[in-house]
Order: structure tokens, then C-alpha cells, then sequence
């Protein structure tokens, strides 16, 4: 049985996660992601939460063999078109949920998820399986929209009104614990912004019947405010906006023996406002 935040995830997401792939601004997450992860031809890669297959695909003109994972089998059949638009034969593509990985430990020597954790109800425990499959000295890697927590509460409730399969986005503090606890080795975080003009993202969401102009609402209400924690603001006639990102990259240690901790580099709460 399917529980019910992955079937809003499957019936709404596709809705508007497939034309907000093509959406520039996207393509800096995933050159950090690649660059980051220091992928070598050699290499074996599963993106997790797949989506369209935009991560896997540029991943597999890298890799020796890319493995894109998704809950949603629309989007996995807008994977397998992306991949043979580009005509790529070292990728494979699979449905199943991400919380319970169905590969066997140290499998891959990179694993990523992009855009997804505010997906997850916990994402603590995607990211321990991310960490499973993940091959001793291997690279782990997160990217996803973080928020300091006074501005948590207004963005999840304006994100859950456009987009219904949001959950919540990662708190600053909620960062800080996911990698203090997942004893990654050599942990780098870079950050930036995606963006955006609300009516272009209005033309590419599913927002029930009246929420529009709801949506419309919250977004004028914060200009000049940022509440929502996404700087709000004119720019011409046109309402704009720009989402902060981290990107996470960790390695998996090859003894957790006497492992000790590793320090925990903190995004500047700056950053996210």
C-alpha cells in the first residue's frame, strides 16, 4: 500500500517537477554537484528521487554507469526519453521508494539526491540508506533548498499551497544534526540561489482551483518583508524571487572505528534570507 505522502508525490508531482527541469538557473546545483562529487570514468552513480533524469543523464557523460531511482513512473518515462534524446547507453532506471533502497551495501561509489529531501518525511532515513549503498570511501552528496528556522513555517506553507507533495525544506539547525550524525569524512558545502518569477512558476505548478491568486497574494505580501526567506522583490512589473540551495558532499569512511565526529561547517544563516 501506498501511504499518502508518497501518493500526492505520485499523482501531483510530475505536474509540475517535469517543465521546471527545463527552467534555467537549475544547471548551477548540478555543476556543483558534479564537480563536488569528483566523478571519475570509472564510476559507478545512483541518483536518488530521480525525477526527469536531468542529474543522471549529465552524470552518465562522466560515469562508467548511472542508476536514476524514482517513486513516480511518469517520471521515470521522462527519464528514459531524456536518455535516449541524448542517446545514453550507460544509464538504468527503476520505480520503487527511496526510503528502503533496494541495493545491497557499498554498491555505488557516488549517490546523490537533488531537489528532493523536502519530499521526504524523514529524511534522515533516505539519507542513512544513501549512505549505505554508498561504497566505503565513496562520495555522498545532497543539494535541496535550506531555510533558517524562523522562515521555515511561512515558506512550507506557501510551498505545501503551490506544490502539494512539499513536505517541508531543511532547516539550517536540521542540517547541522543530519551531518553531525552521518559521520561523513571530508564534508564540503557550497550554496547558491535559483531564481525565479512567480507567474513563470505559476505556469508550470498545479495549484488547486483559486489558489493562484492566493499564491499571488503571499508572494506581494512579502516583498520588501522576506518572511518566506526567498528576497521577494520587483523587479520591473514583474514579481520575483530567488530560492537559497546547499549543496552537500561528504565521503563514507572506510572504518567507523574509533571514528571521531567531523566538524560541521554551517551554511551562513545570512544566506538563506
Amino acid at each position: 500500500m501506498i501511504c499518502n505522502p508518497n501518493r500526492t508525490i505520485i499523482e501531483r508531482f510530475p505536474l509540475q517537477a517535469i517543465p521546471s527541469a527545463e527552467l534555467p538557473g537549475h544547471s548551477a546545483s548540478i555543476q556543483m554537484l558534479i564537480e563536488m562529487s569528483g566523478v571519475h570514468a570509472t564510476d559507478t552513480v545512483l541518483d536518488v528521487a530521480c525525477g526527469p533524469g536531468l542529474v543522471a543523464c549529465e552524470f552518465a557523460a562522466h560515469a562508467r554507469f548511472v542508476t536514476g531511482m524514482d517513486i513516480t513512473s511518469r517520471m521515470i518515462a521522462a527519464a528514459r526519453e531524456r536518455q535516449a534524446e541524448k542517446q545514453l547507453h550507460n544509464l538504468a532506471w527503476q520505480i520503487g521508494d527511496v526510503s528502503l533502497l533496494p541495493f545491497s551495501s557499498n554498491s555505488f561509489d557516488i549517490v546523490l539526491a537533488r531537489y528532493s529531501f523536502h519530499h521526504f518525511e524523514k529524511p534522515e532515513m533516505v539519507l542513512s540508506e544513501m549512505i549505505r549503498v554508498c561504497k566505503p570511501g565513496g562520495r555522498v552528496l545532497v543539494a535541496d533548498v535550506v531555510m533558517p528556522s524562523d522562515k521555515a513555517e511561512s515558506y512550507n506553507q506557501l510551498e505545501k499551497i503551490r506544490d502539494p507533495s512539499h513536505v517541508k525544506a531543511l532547516e539550517i539547525s536540521k542540517i547541522v544534526r543530519l551531518i553531525h550524525n552521518s559521520r561523513l569524512l571530508d564534508l564540503k558545502i557550497q550554496q547558491h540561489k535559483v531564481e525565479g518569477e512567480v507567474e513563470q512558476q505559476l505556469n508550470i505548478s498545479s495549484p488547486a482551483p483559486g489558489d493562484a491568486d492566493k499564491i499571488r497574494r503571499l508572494f506581494r505580501s512579502d516583498i520588501d518583508k522576506d518572511h518566506l526567506g526567498i528576497n521577494v522583490h520587483f523587479e520591473g512589473e514583474a514579481v520575483r524571487f530567488a530560492i537559497p540551495i546547499v549543496v552537500l558532499a561528504g565521503t563514507k569512511a572506510r572504518c567507523l572505528y574509533g571514528l571521531k565526529r567531523p566538524p560541521v561547517a554551517i551554511p551562513d544563516p545570512s544566506f538563506a534570507g
